[in-house]
Parts: structure tokens; C-alpha cells; sequence
């Protein structure tokens, strides 16, 4: 990999690939419940896990669909994918390596796309939208999880700042309004929201990044210099820890 954007990305994950597939965050959470409670059901031919990185949720749509196909630009996250799989026995998952804003499929070629804690490293977020609209069939399912941004200038400044500093590879976290109307310019119908929020434990969330002590140590003066406003809404903890907004938005191909 180069040392264009995606190459950052593919850089930064790969040599943490196991550690997404045994993260807590990643591998539990009502929001994997929801995905696989709207694939209940629809028997689904293909089911696309868009940026899949430990696979969790193509592990939890594989009972659902015929075959389930896990993307993600880094190589060392489909190699453990489909170690895992493997070793849960789901032999209908296969991996393609590929960013979000350039997929090897056919229009049309997917019944539902997936997409869970993704698109906030995509280069370019519009466009990973339009690719997984025109691989999904007319009338098909999607849905999309991600951390969100609050909206606020304040308090979004704060967010992709430690963002950031974590991970390099952070690119943005979009509003839910920027959420939604990407969607609807790419092709999507919204059929439904639900926020939620999520605790992050500071030394499990640098951890799991690898995060430089000194970038950590920039990101909790940025905490201790915080505003009433900023540590009210992200409810920081004297260790750091705090809480952030994600959103799950399902959607059909118009």
C-alpha cells in the first residue's frame, strides 16, 4: 500500500486485526441485534458487509443470506475474517479486498448492504454511498451504523479532534442531517433512525488503536481544558472515558 489515504487506513488496521475481532465494542451491542433483526427473514441470495473490519456483522448476517461477501481496503482484516468464519463454521462468507468508493460488483448485485462503524474512514463518504446504492437491487435493504457527530461547532470540534488524534486514519464523523441528506442524493429512502450512545473506556479505546502515550496525553488535555458544554454532553470521566453518539439508519434502494 501507498501512502495515499487508503494505504493510512490499511496501515493502521492491519496490524490490529485480531484485536477488532475480539473488541467488546465491536463484537456485541443492540445495534448488531438490529441488523440482524431486519435480516430476520428476507432469506437474502447476497448481503454485502461494506468496510467489514473484524466481520461481526457479516458473522451475524451469514444465517440470514445465501452468500455474504466482507469488504474492507485491508488485507490483514479479510485475512482474520475469514480465519474466523472458518472457524465458525459459515462457509458462505467470502472477503474482497476493495475501498468503499470503488466495489469489483455488478448494479445491482447485492439483496442488502451492511455497513457497521465504516464509513467515518471512507475517502470519500459520498461516494462509498453511491457505490453501495448502485450494488444493491432495486427495492433491497440497507443499513448503516456509525458514530455520529453532535452537530454542534463545539462540540463536533472536540469530537474529530481526539478522533484524530487516536487514529490518523479518522476522516470524519457526519451528523445525522449529513447523514441523511448523503442518502437520500445517492439513492436511498430512510425507513428508520435509532440513536444510541456508547461508553468508551479511555485505555481500551487508545489501546485497541495503539495510540501514542503522547497523542493520548494531548487528548485528555483537550478533556481537562474542555468546557462545561463539551464535558457535560461527552459525559468525561476523571480516567477519561466517555461517551459517544452513534447512529443505526436503515434505508431502501429507491
Amino acid at each position: 500500500m501507498t501512502n495515499s489515504h487508503h494505504g493510512v487506513v490499511a496501515a493502521q488496521y492491519g496490524q490490529r486485526a485480531d484485536a477488532y475481532v475480539t473488541s467488546a465494542v465491536h463484537a456485541s451491542g443492540a445495534d448488531l441485534d438490529q441488523i440482524e433483526d431486519a435480516l430476520r427473514g428476507r432469506n437474502a441470495a447476497r448481503a454485502l458487509d461494506l468496510g467489514c473490519g473484524g466481520g461481526h456483522v457479516a458473522y451475524r448476517a451469514a444465517p440470514h443470506a445465501a452468500e455474504v461477501v466482507a469488504v474492507d481496503v485491508t488485507a490483514q482484516m479479510l485475512e482474520v475474517v475469514a480465519r474466523n468464519a472458518a472457524e465458525r463454521g459459515l462457509t458462505n462468507i467470502t472477503t474482497t479486498q476493495a475501498p468503499a468508493e470503488r466495489l469489483p460488483f455488478a448494479d445491482g448485485h447485492f439483496d442488502v448492504v451492511l455497513s457497521r462503524f465504516s464509513a467515518h474512514h471512507w475517502l470519500n463518504a459520498e461516494a462509498g454511498l453511491r457505490e453501495a446504492r448502485r450494488v444493491l437491487a432495486p427495492g433491497g435493504r440497507a443499513v448503516f451504523v456509525d458514530i455520529v457527530s453532535p452537530g454542534h461547532p463545539l462540540l463536533d470540534t472536540h469530537l474529530q479532534a481526539v478522533e484524530l488524534l487516536r487514529d490518523t486514519s479518522h476522516v470524519r464523523n457526519y451528523s445525522a442531517a449529513e447523514w441523511m441528506a448523503a442518502l437520500s442524493r445517492a439513492g436511498f429512502a430512510v425507513t428508520g433512525l435509532t440513536p444510541r450512545r456508547l461508553r468508551m473506556e479511555f485505555a481500551v479505546w487508545t489501546a485497541r488503536t495503539s495510540t501514542p502515550d503522547l497523542r493520548a496525553q494531548a487528548i485528555r488535555a483537550l478533556q481537562n481544558l474542555a468546557s462545561d458544554e463539551v464535558r457535560r454532553h461527552f459525559d468525561i470521566l476523571e480516567d477519561g472515558s466517555f461517551l459517544l453518539d452513534s447512529l443505526t439508519i436503515e434505508a431502501e434502494a429507491c
